[in-house]
């Protein structure tokens, strides 16, 4: 809304320290000095802490928001929702013929169910061969990669938990941030 602190600070009676440490998430304001701070930008208490609705978390087949990462040929369809609050990330991913992915390892875990075709899974040095229905959950601190070797495209249900102020790598980081970005355009 373009006001400075001290401008919020003036129509909302809530100190200018006070504020800063709530624009950085280092005060939880109570529910009076919140309502304080809502009559003070014009806009209901329910702006801060309305919970989503459970339609907002429903995604229809063919109204998906699908996006490619740069470098890569999958196709990824966001089915998650992106809450406040929310733990897990889920997509479909669309694996032409033929992709290999890098090896990476990161805090949280990750579960790959194959919707169609077959996938090689590789976790810490093993290797798993998926077919159409198969599922494996693994912790994601375990190396692995996979690849489509067959000769369809294989369409996989990929749901993880990523730990924050963990550092990911490129693709998941630019795989996140589409997915956020996509989230935002519905």
């Amino acid at each position: 809304m373009s006001l400075t602190l001290q401008e919020l600070s003036n129509v909302s009676g809530v100190s200018v320290g006070y504020l800063s440490q709530v624009e950085r998430d280092n005060a939880v304001p109570s529910l009076g000095t919140l309502a304080d701070i809502a009559a003070g930008l014009d806009v209901g208490i329910d702006y801060f802490i309305a919970t989503p609705k459970q339609a907002d978390s429903l995604t229809r087949e063919g109204e998906r928001a699908n996006f490619s990462v740069a470098g890569t040929s999958i196709v990824y369809e966001q089915i998650s929702a992106g809450f406040p609050g929310h733990e897990l990330t889920s997509f479909i991913l669309n694996v032409p013929v033929g992709y290999r992915s890098e090896t990476v390892q990161h805090e949280g875990e990750e579960l790959v169910f194959v919707l169609l075709g077959r996938i090689r899974q590789v976790v810490d040095g093993q290797e798993f061969i998926l077919n159409q229905g198969d599922s494996m959950h693994y912790l994601g601190q375990h190396p692995h990669s996979w690849s489509n070797d067959s000769d369809q495209v294989s369409r996989i249900l990929w749901t993880g938990k990523m730990l924050h102020g963990v550092t990911m790598s490129a693709h998941a980081e630019k795989v996140a941030g589409l997915a956020d970005e996509a989230g935002r355009q519905n």
